[in-house]
């Protein structure tokens, strides 16, 4: 068993496949998908520290879990060390034993995320990023990790250095995202620099970036080395993902879902999500539906009809006429 697996709360000894916590994405009804598609493990979207503390309902809401969930790790943006050890501490307690893990966000490239001195802009003052990462350490018996970049841009690539002091600060393991945060997500992910990052430090190294098939996961495993791989726009309209990346780091087979299978699969979304979150959030699932058509002949035209789309019953009609003329 590897020290990631024991740390993610895995019982297999595989090399772990995750879904990577994204704001505005990763809700219950889409991490539980993806789980039922192969992901080992699941972060929440982004939770803000600041939120949490000052008792924000919205922010509180993204902490919640389902019993599909499990195991999973919170993940806490902020940039007051004293906020986020608090915030962790309080999650830490409510959820009971059930939390495997509290990810620090300092990848996070939007820019009313860094213009807070959060996200990515910690990556520029590593003596505050670690002074987090101890608080927060010091703060909860659970592992805490820390997801960044491979620098603020090409001037500042330091992620060497800013695994290296998140180690020393308590963190138990680090994820990469080999992007700065200049390219956003544009561009080619160096995985040479989680590679380097691998090296350097003796806690588990995670992976991400550019993993959009089972094929690129299995390069990026064997040109890094990392210990875990982490996929984030990879799994937006097909979770199916997650089983293909398995197939391939076990050189097995894998056959692809049909048109049918991925839209029937956003239909299936839809109704979780209609009973996960309810009427008020209608309007959140038509960006999946669009991600799932992806491709498919009619997505443009299903695209703008379900933007005209007011209520779940208007877009399970759309989708089950859509489905209807669908190749299997």
């Amino acid at each position: 068993m590897s020290r990631l697996n024991e740390l993610l709360g895995l019982s297999h000894g595989d090399i772990p496949v995750l879904l990577a916590p994204m704001a505005g994405i990763t809700d219950k009804p889409f991490r539980a998908l993806c789980r039922q598609f192969g992901a080992d493990f699941a972060y929440t979207e982004m939770v803000s520290a600041k939120g949490f503390h000052y008792g924000s309902a919205a922010t509180k809401r993204l902490a919640e879990f389902s019993e599909s969930d499990f195991p999973c790790g919170i993940q806490l943006f902020g940039s007051s060390p004293e906020i986020l050890a608090e915030t962790a501490a309080m999650l830490e307690e409510e959820m009971q034993g059930r939390l495997s893990l509290i990810d620090i966000n300092m990848g996070c490239p939007a820019r009313k995320i860094t213009s807070n001195c959060e996200g990515s802009s910690l990556m520029l003052n590593i003596p505050l990023a670690s002074r987090i990462i101890r608080a927060v350490s010091d703060a909860v018996k659970l592992p805490v990790t820390v997801k960044f970049r491979k620098g603020w841009d090409d001037e500042h690539i330091n992620a060497v250095e800013f695994a290296m002091a998140a180690e020393d600060s308590g963190a138990s393991a680090v994820t990469v995202h080999g992007r700065t945060r200049q390219q956003m997500y544009r561009g080619q992910a160096d995985w040479d620099i989680i590679a380097k990052v691998r090296t350097a430090v003796g806690i588990p190294v995670i992976g991400n970036g550019d993993v959009f098939s089972g094929e690129a996961a299995k390069k990026l495993l064997d040109r890094t080395g990392c210990d875990g791989i982490m996929i984030a726009r990879g799994a937006e309209g097909y979770p199916f993902i997650f089983n293909e990346v398995k197939a391939a780091l076990k050189g097995e087979n894998y056959t692809p879902p049909s048109e049918k299978e991925r839209m029937e699969t956003a239909l299936l979304h839809l109704k979780m999500h209609r009973e996960q979150k309810g009427d008020a959030h209608r309007f959140e699932v038509r960006k999946h539906i669009a991600w799932y058509a992806s491709g498919i002949r009619g997505a443009s035209d299903l695209r703008q009809r379900a933007n005209l789309c007011g209520s779940y019953d208007e877009l399970e009609a759309l989708l089950n006429d859509f489905i209807a003329k669908t190749d299997g």
